[in-house]
């Protein structure tokens, strides 16, 4: 069973889910495929990249990490993570 934080929303584990085939996707296609707009796309992944769970492979794309995968599969508890500081 995924462990989610206070912190996430559905949008962030929908966006998981599109991004956990290897996938490299900018938020206008994740919006688009998600029926979210790219605004709010682009802040989830924001929040998912501060708490490690998805990275910038270059500007406008975005890939899942391993600590994404791995929530994905149950093994992570989000409440326990910190996001980080760049």
């Amino acid at each position: 069973m995924r462990k989610r934080a206070e912190w996430m929303k559905d949008a962030d584990e929908k966006i998981l889910d599109i991004l956990e085939g290897g996938l490299m996707l900018g938020p206008t296609t994740i919006a688009k495929n998600l029926d979210l707009s790219r605004s709010y796309v682009s802040r989830r992944l924001s929040i998912l990249i501060a708490y490690g769970f998805v990275e910038q492979i270059e500007e406008g794309y975005y890939q899942i990490t391993d600590r994404g995968e791995m929530w994905l599969q149950g093994e992570v508890d989000a409440s326990e993570l910190n996001p980080t500081e760049d």
